[in-house]
């Protein structure tokens, strides 16, 4: 058990399945206590029922994050129950990869509205809790198409690249309020993501791919939970984790 997540209320957004579940499972393994997330809620019921069971502390808490109401009531009910938020975990996203020349309008708003607008609002909800506690670390989940662009991509790069630099300019923001913040950035990885996709050709060849290089969900796991594992005075700003087989 790794002293510095024990105890700590850590908040998961999109933690129904996939990196959000895997890291819900192994933190509340640690000693946190969780709050799940999720327009699931059949799915996280059952994750936080399951961990209640063990013996270990979570909640479930209906959510949709493009409903700012919505991640309001969600970081209220986390102070309602444990009295703090210590950690939030943006991880809530999606990934409909598409060429532009399609124009899939309507699922480029939705990327933008989870991706982006959903981070936002994560953000604008608990930093006045962390800023009155002074302490907290906010985690945004980002892709390592933060950090490239490849065909289809360009609609979700964009989102990914837009919460990289939120993400940089919140820990400058922050770094006086004694607020961590850390910015994810995973590359193949078996997740549900690829459902996503509309496109039966691109989530045909993108499917492929991730079945032959990608890592589990449990990889993006350990990942969260050493940065919140450090000793409360050292930040870890980035950190980009791929398969060992992944070139790009």
């Amino acid at each position: 058990m790794t002293d510095n997540i024990k105890d700590k209320v850590i908040v998961i957004t999109g933690a129904s399945s996939g990196m959000g579940e895997a890291a819900a499972r192994h933190l509340a393994a640690n000693g946190a206590k969780i709050v799940l997330a999720s327009r699931r809620t059949d799915r996280i019921d059952a994750i936080a029922s399951e961990l209640t069971k063990q013996g270990k502390e979570a909640i479930a808490v209906a959510t949709d994050v493009t409903k700012r109401d919505d991640v309001q009531h969600l970081i209220q009910s986390a102070v309602n129950r444990f009295g703090r938020v210590d950690v939030l975990i943006n991880n809530a996203g999606v990934m409909p990869l598409s060429r532009l020349d399609q124009c899939n309008v309507d699922e480029w708003d939705q990327m933008i509205d989870v991706n982006l607008r959903g981070v936002l609002h994560g953000i604008a909800a608990v930093l006045p809790y962390m800023k009155e506690q002074k302490s907290g670390h906010i985690i945004n989940t980002a892709s390592v198409a933060a950090h490239l662009i490849f065909p289809s991509s360009a609609v979700y790069s964009a989102t990914k690249f837009a919460v990289r630099a939120l993400t940089e300019g919140l820990r400058q923001e922050t770094a006086a309020l004694n607020i961590r913040v850390t910015l994810v950035s995973p590359g193949a990885v078996k997740t549900e993501l690829l459902e996503h996709i509309s496109d039966k050709d691109v989530q045909a060849a993108n499917r492929e791919y991730v079945e032959n290089v990608g890592v589990a969900p449990e990889t993006y796991a350990r990942m969260v939970a050493f940065a919140i594992s450090e000793p409360d005075d050292v930040g870890i700003s980035e950190i980009i984790f791929r398969p060992t087989a992944q070139e790009l």
